[in-house]
């Protein structure tokens, strides 16, 4: 899980950006394309559209690093939900060709969206309510087990782990954030290439 990088962090990438620095998007990009395509993919079930969201996610940072502010949260956050509007975008579009039928198409977007707030709300959380929820779920430790690798009592544990859970239980919930604006379209033959050359010219 690609859990969000310090703040200082967040604001110094974005000034990197912001000045046209392409190692920097190459760092950006090692850090979170895995996040991602995978969220990309849990939309549209497909390698390729996964890929070209990929692609018009970086693009679109590259070329709008001020449309970030570090205000509204994380810079994973932000691009989490750049992806995942693009990729909702995107399977609307797919659905409008006859891919899939509109019914289809909002059950996979309703669990997309109660996928993505889980992944917000767990890397939103407290360090040590996602940690004992990562050693129970990810490890399949129970909560004593868990306490020994977190170095706390079992009781502890078990009361991280029942309020991680509970912040969990409101990603079923109805989401009162803003949607964002699918990203530009982009010429799907001329692909962005964050280790190769760039679109944005830089003096």
């Amino acid at each position: 899980m690609a859990t969000p990088a310090p703040p200082r962090w967040d604001r110094k990438m974005q000034q990197r950006l912001a000045r046209g620095e392409e190692a920097a998007l190459g760092e950006l990009y090692d850090r979170y394309a895995s996040l991602v395509h995978n969220l990309a993919h849990r939309v549209l079930d497909d390698d390729e559209a996964a890929d070209l969201i990929t692609r018009e996610v970086f693009g679109y940072i590259w070329e709008n690093p001020d449309d970030y502010d570090p205000k509204h949260g994380s810079l994973r956050s932000w691009i989490a939900a750049l992806t995942q509007s693009q990729a909702v975008h995107r399977l609307r579009q797919y659905a409008s060709r006859g891919r899939s039928t509109p019914t289809e198409v909002e059950a996979r977007v309703r669990e997309a969206n109660t996928a993505a707030r889980a992944d917000f709300i767990v890397t939103s959380m407290p360090a040590p309510l996602r940690d004992a929820l990562e050693l129970a779920y990810r490890e399949r430790l129970d909560y004593r087990d868990a306490a020994e690798g977190l170095g706390v009592s079992a009781d502890e544990s078990r009361r991280r782990l029942r309020l991680g859970l509970q912040l969990l239980s409101t990603a079923m919930e109805p989401a009162d954030a803003r949607p964002i604006r699918p990203l530009e379209a982009r010429d799907a033959g001329d692909p962005f290439d964050p280790r190769g050359q760039t679109r944005r010219g830089r003096p």
